[in-house]
């Protein structure tokens, strides 16, 4: 099992070719390898791993295999922290065998897992070397795939190899101030099990009447972002955002937001300027 840190920003089409551009003439960029990746997810008939924020997937690359298991694990300063398995394959038949003794195998019926999506692209390896610290980028453009229907994937994900983990929040928001990103909490395997009709969380919190945390505050937006909807708030719901705008240098992109968010524009719109990103980035900085 290992552990992986990762920032995961969304954006379009034509700002990820932006980014890769700028992201490959900084002084510590090293371009790295690009590759087809093919990535078949699996769960029960009635999305046991989902439920359980587990993701369970067999990737191609090349004549390649490995299975991958993935908790959600916790975010932190910006950052998803995880636990992983993975294990070299000899095909893209799962091996449920190898599942035995993570979490998986003592919760569901190992024998009922079955395809669910895919989601295939192709990855841009950046690796950012700055002292001790590693930071290996990957810039992801494709689809992903359910029953028939596709959604586009453009993503660049910042993840720690070695060193300080602060540098994640830092490579990020250096982007951000260059083209518009989105933080987004929502990973490719939640994406997938939406577009599946096996996934389909609320954006607002359990209780409509209690003021969202931080955390609350950005998967809220995450999910508006999935679905395609406005985030609905009030003035209570962002006084805790708004300090922390004011106190890190982002009083303007916070007014900008706050603004979109009370004339009920959907969040998807307003990714496409780079307040946003701007903004969750430097709020989510611990």
């Amino acid at each position: 099992m290992a552990e992986e840190l990762e920032i995961k920003l969304s954006l379009s089409a034509v700002n990820q070719v932006a980014a890769l551009k700028w992201l490959l003439s900084q002084d510590s960029a090293i371009e790295g390898k690009r590759k087809k990746l093919v990535n078949r997810y699996f769960d029960t008939p009635d999305a046991d791993l989902n439920r359980q924020r587990i993701a369970l997937r067999v990737r191609q690359s090349g004549d390649q295999f490995i299975q991958t298991l993935k908790t959600q694990g916790e975010f932190v300063d910006g950052a998803h922290r995880r636990q992983e398995w993975e294990w070299p394959l000899m095909g893209t038949e799962l091996n449920i065998g190898l599942l035995a003794d993570t979490p998986v195998g003592e919760n569901i019926s190992l024998a009922d897992l079955k395809p669910v999506f895919e989601t295939n692209f192709e990855r841009q390896i950046v690796m950012i070397e700055e002292g001790e610290t590693v930071i290996e980028v990957a810039v992801d453009a494709g689809y992903i795939e359910a029953g028939g229907q596709r959604r586009p994937l453009h993503e660049v994900e910042f993840e720690l190899k070695a060193g300080d983990a602060s540098h994640l929040v830092r490579w990020a928001r250096a982007l951000a101030d260059e083209v518009p990103v989105f933080l987004n909490l929502v990973s490719k395997a939640e994406q997938g099990y939406f577009l599946a009709g096996l996934h389909d969380p609320s954006v607002l919190p359990a209780d409509d009447e209690q003021v969202p945390s931080l955390s609350g505050f950005l998967h809220g937006l995450s999910v508006a972002w999935l679905k395609g909807e406005a985030l609905s708030v009030d003035a209570d719901d962002l006084v805790e955002v708004g300090r922390l705008a004011n106190n890190r240098g982002t009083q303007p992109q916070f007014d900008d937001v706050r603004a979109s968010l009370e004339s009920g524009e959907a969040v998807e719109r307003i990714a496409e300027r780079r307040a946003l990103g701007q903004l969750q980035l430097s709020i989510a900085a611990g």
